[in-house]
């Protein structure tokens, strides 16, 4: 059972990163449109107010700039001034998504999906995006997507790994690391393979893919062909991301969240919305960051 690292209630912790540079955490509880930061060597927390719902975000070449993804579109953020300069929107013409799981590939490219907002049965209306270092946008031939997912990246960049939570199943495709191009996509982990619906997810040193499991309270480690080889579990039905940090990068954490949890459901799992910890005897790999020259 992973521990509890911050006994947190946030309605949906995502995103969690972790940045070797200044030895930190960074994450989002989205509804509450608040970005959160904490330093494991000196126990001190932070928090900074987003102007809409922060939904995802990456780290750039300068320790004082993240990149965001906010609900209606991307922008800087400087944590010096507090700033929030917009880059652009994203899907105007479509008022039902807003942006949800993103991260960096390799060369350091912006890759990111949407999230469909309707209630009931969410149909595939949305679309996955690159936002490359010129700062055009550019929409990824991976089909339309009703919960975008899952998006992270082989250690030598060759592969993406991405989902539709709706489809149950994780996704991957054959992805050029200098020109971008995308192959043809397939499946990676099927829906019937693991319980729950896939969320966030991270690549080890080992190239091996980390995903939190919706639902299922567990956190599951997939080999490069597909294997199931760990399992991990919470005290928290919906862990949301994974990430790993700390010395060595040989720690695992992971948000969760209580969105949607009936009374009930969230006093037999009062842990919901906490961030948990696992030391480990592997390592990640430093994340990825947006390499734009102004950032």
């Amino acid at each position: 059972m992973m521990d509890v690292f911050i006994d947190a209630r946030h309605e949906l912790g995502e995103c969690i990163l972790w940045c070797e540079r200044t030895g930190r955490l960074l994450w989002t509880d989205i509804p509450a449109a608040t970005l959160w930061a904490h330093s494991p060597s000196t126990g001190k927390t932070a928090s900074w107010p987003m102007p809409e719902r922060l939904c995802s975000f990456a780290l750039t070449g300068s320790d004082d700039r993240l990149l965001l993804g906010l609900a209606s579109g991307l922008a800087f953020f400087t944590f010096s001034t507090g700033a929030v300069t917009r880059i652009l929107d994203v899907e105007a013409d479509i008022p039902s998504t807003r942006l949800n799981d993103g991260r960096c590939d390799r060369q350091g490219r912006f890759v990111f999906g949407m999230f469909n907002q309707d209630p009931g049965p969410k149909a595939p209306v949305g679309s996955f995006y690159r936002l490359n270092l010129d700062l055009t946008l550019e929409r990824l031939p991976l089909g339309n997507v009703a919960i975008a997912n899952s998006i992270c990246f082989s250690p030598d960049g060759r592969r993406m790994y991405f989902a539709d939570s709706v489809t149950r199943e994780i996704r991957c495709c054959d992805y050029n690391p200098c020109s971008g191009e995308i192959g043809e996509s397939r499946t990676f982990v099927a829906a019937a393979a693991a319980p729950g619906e896939p969320d966030g997810s991270t690549i080890d040193a080992e190239g091996c893919l980390w995903t939190t499991r919706w639902g299922a309270g567990q956190v599951m480690r997939f080999t490069p062909d597909g294997r199931l080889d760990r399992v991990l579990e919470l005290g928290a039905p919906q862990p949301s991301c994974p990430a790993f940090g700390g010395p060595g990068l040989s720690t695992l954490y992971v948000t969760s969240a209580h969105l949607g949890m009936g009374e009930g459901e969230r006093a037999a799992a009062p842990l919901s919305g906490a961030l948990f910890q696992q030391r480990l005897d592997l390592r990640g790999l430093p994340e990825s960051r947006f390499l734009h020259a102004g950032s």
